[in-house]
């Protein structure tokens, strides 16, 4: 053998142990725990840039890899999101380290040739839950969990809980603390019935290591350049993991003690309007808002939220709507394709479709905002409105510049539907009807009295007053 020959057999001995995974090697302690922890279902409450999706992903392959014939699911809030938070790490893991997966970009699959399969997915609506069902699934991992809906129970009791059955497998959910500590996420983090897990940027090693700083002096200049201190509610959340309050960084501040309600007095005479905001790459979502006679509080009554559905589907719900409360008036959003479709449901159905009022939309939020502060707007905690008003946040930095813009961490196909309706509505000028004082009671005298001289008062002293300023 030669001496070219053995140096290039070396070098491939070399390539292929650097390509052989170790787990303990490639995972902090923290995540080696999360990883290793035998219970069935897990929460991992981490920081922003702790590494939590990296352990995701080496869980899901070496898990995938030593289980022949399994099924693995990887889920978030979306497809797209799915595969900008997961799907370069995984596909550069399994290449690097030769796992053997064959990856689809198409379907965002990861297929082993032991019959093993990696599902990257998402679900942004309790309708795409039902794609899950039918599955014999062995480990799951729901990603950034705070950012869901109610619906994330029905997808964990009613659908992943019973597809775990087969393999005993294995369920986690694992996110950042939400604006509000409430929610499904926030209820299993703090359930016994769960095991817990917490780590931070602080423990990830690979942070330093990249930046070249130490962590806490990243953390100490986002700090002065947002002009906060470390117990500011944003810093605690995203740098730290911890639940608290963040109610500087929400936009519409929705309490359940103040704008919740059970039902309406639908024997009163009630004034409706209807807000409906399209859909292209998201849902069309509608709104009904109502308000009765002589009472300054606004309802939402109703909402609609349905994803991909056509122009006739969409107009076939707004008529259903129209004939059954007669509004005042049918808000539509008409920017961009907005303006044909509206077009076209008024020619083809008929109906009296007012476009959208967009501009001052950061004043009109205040004041619906102020509304929901004061109690004077209404809506049931289980809708989507009240569940994305937790979920809706500011983008703080721009907000520190004196700049009013939503952050896309989460985008709400409700919410734009209430606040064009709730600008048209007129609830605000309603007065409520002033009890008659009863005949012969002494607040019956008072007022009769408090009248005479009122009338005494406007018909001469204060025409002898102005006289006497007119003379000095």
């Amino acid at each position: 053998m030669t001496r070219e020959e053995l140096y290039l057999i070396l070098k491939e001995l070399e390539k292929r142990n650097k390509s052989k995974f170790r787990l303990n090697d490639y995972c902090f302690d923290k995540q080696l725990d999360f990883i290793q922890d035998p219970a069935r279902f897990k929460t991992a409450v981490c920081s922003r840039r702790a590494g939590k999706t990296i352990s995701c992903a080496v869980h899901l392959l070496t898990h995938a890899k030593e289980n022949p014939g399994r099924v693995c699911l990887y889920i978030t809030l979306d497809r797209k999101n799915a595969k900008r938070i997961i799907w370069r790490d995984i596909t550069k893991i399994n290449s690097e380290y030769r796992f053997g997966f064959k990856t689809n970009d198409t379907d965002l699959t990861l297929t082993h040739s032991n019959g093993s399969v990696i599902y990257i997915s998402g679900a942004k609506d309790k309708s795409e839950i039902e794609k899950f069902r039918g599955l014999a699934i062995s480990l799951v991992y729901i990603d950034e969990s705070q950012s869901f809906r109610p619906y994330i129970e029905d997808l964990v009791d009613d659908v992943l809980g019973a597809a775990l059955f087969d393999y005993n497998g294995t369920l986690c959910l694992i996110g950042t603390p939400s604006l509000v500590p409430t929610g499904y996420f926030y209820q299993c983090a703090t359930s016994s019935e769960w095991s817990h897990h917490h780590w931070t940027m602080f423990d990830n090693p690979h942070l330093e290591a990249k930046s070249g700083k130490k962590v806490m002096d990243l953390v100490q200049e986002d700090m002065r350049r947002m002009g906060v201190g470390i117990d500011h509610p944003k810093i605690q959340r995203e740098c730290f993991g911890r639940w608290v309050i963040d109610s500087e960084s929400m936009v519409l501040h929705y309490s359940k003690d103040k704008n919740d309600y059970q039902s309406v007095n639908e024997l009163a005479k009630w004034n409706y309007v209807i807000g409906v905001d399209i859909g292209f790459d998201d849902a069309d979502a509608i709104a009904v808002i109502g308000w009765q006679d002589h009472n300054p509080t606004a309802y939402l009554l109703e909402e609609s939220i349905v994803k991909k559905q056509g122009i006739s589907e969409l107009a076939s719900k707004i008529i259903e709507l129209y004939e059954r409360y007669a509004p005042m008036k049918i808000v539509m959003d008409t920017g961009g394709l907005g303006k044909k479709i509206a077009e076209e449901i008024t020619k083809r159905y008929v109906l009296p479709i007012t476009p959208a009022e967009k501009v001052r939309k950061y004043e009109y939020l205040e004041l619906l905002d102020d509304a929901l502060r004061t109690g004077h707007f209404k809506a049931k905690t289980t809708s989507g409105f009240a569940q994305d008003c937790l979920l809706t946040e500011w983008d703080m930095e721009k907000k520190k510049k004196g700049i009013l813009q939503i952050s896309d961490k989460y985008h709400s196909d409700i919410i734009d539907a209430v606040l064009y309706g709730y600008r048209e509505a007129m609830h605000w000028i309603e007065k409520p009807i002033q009890p008659k004082t009863p005949v012969g009671s002494s607040e019956y005298f008072e007022k009769i009295e408090k009248d005479m001289f009122d009338y005494a008062y406007e018909s001469h002293i204060k025409k002898d007053d102005d006289f006497m300023d007119e003379l000095m």
